[in-house]
C-alpha cells in the first residue's frame, strides 16, 4: 500500500520535486511517484537536483517509472501535477479516478475528516470538471532557473497542504 502516489509525465521533475518535499514534511506518509509517459530507469537531471536543493531539501535516490493499475489500486491518493495526469488516469484506469486530483485542487478544497480516505472521497475527485488553473507547469526542456522556480512552487504548496492531510486508515 502507499499512502500517495504523486504523478506528472515523465518522473524525472515535478512528481519528484512535490515527493521530497511531501516525504520530508510527513514522515509518516508512504510516499510513491510515478509518470504517464515514462522511459524506465532515467536519473533525475541536474537541474532538478539543483532545485531541490534550493528549496532545502535532501536529494532523494530516484529512477524514472511508468505508472501502472497495480501501483494506481495500491494509492490511497492520487496527487497530480497537472489535469492532463488526472485525464489520463480517467482514460486508462477508472477505477482511480475517485482518488486522482491535482495538487492545486487540495490545496484550495482539501476538507477536514478523520481518515485521508474520507478526505479524498470528499472531493469526489472524478466528478469535477479539470481546470487550467490546476496545472504545476513543467519545467523539462527549461534552464535551471525555471526548475528553482518550479521546486519554490511545489515546495510552497505542499507546505500549505502537508498538515491538512489527515493520518491514512491503519
Amino acid at each position: 500500500m502507499v499512502d500517495v502516489l504523486i504523478l506528472c509525465t515523465g518522473n524525472a521533475a515535478r512528481s519528484v520535486m512535490a515527493a521530497t518535499s511531501l516525504s520530508a514534511r510527513r514522515p509518516d506518509l508512504r510516499v510513491a511517484t510515478g509518470g504517464t509517459f515514462v522511459v524506465d530507469g532515467q536519473p533525475m537531471s541536474i537541474r532538478t537536483r539543483a532545485a531541490i536543493e534550493g528549496v532545502g531539501l535532501t536529494i532523494p535516490r530516484h529512477a524514472s517509472r511508468q505508472v501502472h493499475p497495480p501501483d494506481l489500486d495500491a494509492a490511497t491518493l492520487v496527487m497530480a501535477l497537472a489535469p492532463e495526469h488526472v485525464e489520463w488516469v480517467r482514460r486508462t484506469h477508472q477505477p482511480a479516478a475517485p482518488r486522482t486530483v491535482t495538487l492545486r485542487r487540495l490545496v484550495e478544497h482539501l476538507p477536514p475528516a478523520p481518515t485521508l480516505t474520507e478526505q479524498v472521497a470528499a472531493l469526489r475527485p472524478h466528478a469535477v470538471d479539470l481546470e487550467p488553473w490546476e496545472e504545476v507547469v513543467d519545467p523539462g526542456g527549461s534552464e535551471a532557473d525555471v526548475f528553482a522556480a518550479c521546486a519554490r512552487e511545489i515546495d510552497e504548496l505542499v507546505s500549505e497542504l502537508a498538515p491538512r492531510l489527515a493520518r491514512p486508515q491503519p
